[in-house]
């Protein structure tokens, strides 16, 4: 049995130029009793206006993704990183005991998701990974963004969680990534698919925790990206996001 949540715009908050629709993952189960789903905890679609400053600020155990869809940010933390992050270069920060950072999009407007995970365990070592992908997203072609430690992957998270994205062609079809014992998370960024009778537009997110999704179409280009998730995976709650 497939599980969908929509899109639900009242979930929405802003702050001046920063627009926020929150995601509780766990949500798209009908008995959840977290609204993680697993150790994947909150997904934020953000839009960031010209001019939009996220001044410095401290997180402490969380796995935070900085998924960008369009556009460009500029990340600059304490350990003297400041890079410029697009759909071709995505960032990972390990949180772990402490990372200070801040977001700001002084040149264009942007368009992403800030996906928050509870790490393995607390106080991991902190770090931050950039990944880089010249040609952006793989067109028709699913690429792996994010893995558990010890698989060969551009960006490692400490847990058990696989991160995807592709762009579908209109009228492309592509089966979803899958791996053994992990519940299948598949969001969909910009577009419209169709998985058998199940159609799925920007915003909207399909699960199955059981046998596995079928094959999705793309009613039109359309720009999804795919969780595989341990359900079951031993996770920290010290999180300043993920453990809310």
């Amino acid at each position: 049995m497939f599980n969908v949540l929509r899109a639900a715009p009242k979930t929405t908050f802003e702050y001046g130029p920063f627009k926020i629709r929150r995601m509780r993952p766990g949500l798209i189960l009908p008995d959840a009793g977290d609204e993680a789903f697993g150790p994947l905890s909150v997904i934020d679609h953000a839009t960031l206006d010209v001019g939009t400053m996220v001044t410095l600020h401290e997180h402490n155990n969380d796995e935070i993704l900085s998924y960008l869809w369009r556009g460009s940010m500029v990340h600059e933390d304490a350990a003297g990183h400041r890079v410029a992050l697009s759909p071709k270069k995505l960032m990972m920060m390990n949180a772990g005991k402490s990372i200070w950072h801040e977001e700001s999009t002084p040149l264009v407007a942007t368009e992403m998701l800030q996906i928050f995970i509870r790490p393995r365990k607390a106080d991991l070592e902190s770090r931050v990974q950039f990944m880089e992908r010249p040609e952006g997203i793989g067109v028709d072609h699913w690429t792996m963004l994010a893995a558990p430690e010890g698989i060969n992957s551009p960006l490692e998270i400490h847990q058990a969680v696989y991160v995807y994205d592709i762009r579908l062609e209109k009228d492309s079809t592509t089966a979803v990534p899958s791996h053994p014992g992990f519940a299948q998370w598949m969001y969909v960024m910009d577009g419209e698919i169709t998985l058998d009778e199940y159609r799925l537009e920007k915003g909207d997110a399909i699960s199955d925790v059981a046998s596995g999704l079928p094959v999705a179409k793309a009613s039109r280009e359309s720009t999804l990206v795919c969780f595989l998730v341990l359900l079951g995976a031993e996770a920290s709650l010290a999180g300043t996001i993920s453990g809310t």
